[in-house]
């Protein structure tokens, strides 16, 4: 398993680090295929003072899962400890899915789900609107049951994806009704 710990706007002191690495060493026995654990640590300027230490997790399993959390408080180690507690709460939702899915599932079928990280370049400020960030990210076919799947454990409102059905790239958003649209282009 592969650590990373950063900090914006603040310093991660050794104190810290070794505070989110004893944390986060207990997600390995949760989730065995567990590769990557991205950890950003950031003080913001809110205006309240209960959200201005602010905590986000990132793994990513050696299949391509991403579960991502984010949680706000006063305190940095109170953060810490309230965002590994939900990452516990979407690790045992994703197993149970995943058991679930194995049992209703043909013999041989893998179950393959995820997102890489993307790859951010900032551009740089001007007075002009215009595009601010761009990502880039590797797509891995799935189906679009999957990718409800995948949105549902990100928790995003759109997910962009390469259908297997369709051989095309597709975006599965949710609905005000909190069901789901998919948009399939058409070429001409």
């Amino acid at each position: 398993m592969e650590l990373s710990v950063n900090g914006r706007n603040m310093e991660v002191t050794t104190r810290l680090r070794n505070y989110v690495e004893k944390k986060t060493v207990k997600l390995d026995r949760y989730m065995p295929d567990l590769a990557e654990v991205h950890v950003d640590l950031s003080e913001t300027n809110a205006r309240s003072a209960v959200e201005r230490q602010v905590a986000q997790i990132t793994i990513r399993d050696n299949r391509g899962t991403i579960l991502r959390a984010e949680e706000r408080s006063n305190d940095m180690f109170a953060s810490i400890d309230a965002v590994v507690d939900k990452l516990y709460r979407q690790i045992s939702r994703y197993r149970g899915k995943r058991r679930s899915k194995w049992r209703g599932g043909s013999e041989g079928e893998e179950l393959v789900m995820g997102e890489p990280l993307p790859l951010e370049e900032e551009i740089a400020d001007s007075d002009q609107p215009g595009i601010v960030r761009t990502k880039r990210f590797t797509m891995r076919p799935m189906s679009p049951e999957e990718a409800v799947d995948q949105i549902e454990l990100l928790g995003h409102d759109f997910f962009v994806f390469f259908n297997v059905d369709a051989q095309a790239v597709n975006v599965l958003y949710r609905r005000r009704d909190n069901n789901y649209g998919l948009l399939q282009p058409d070429l001409d």
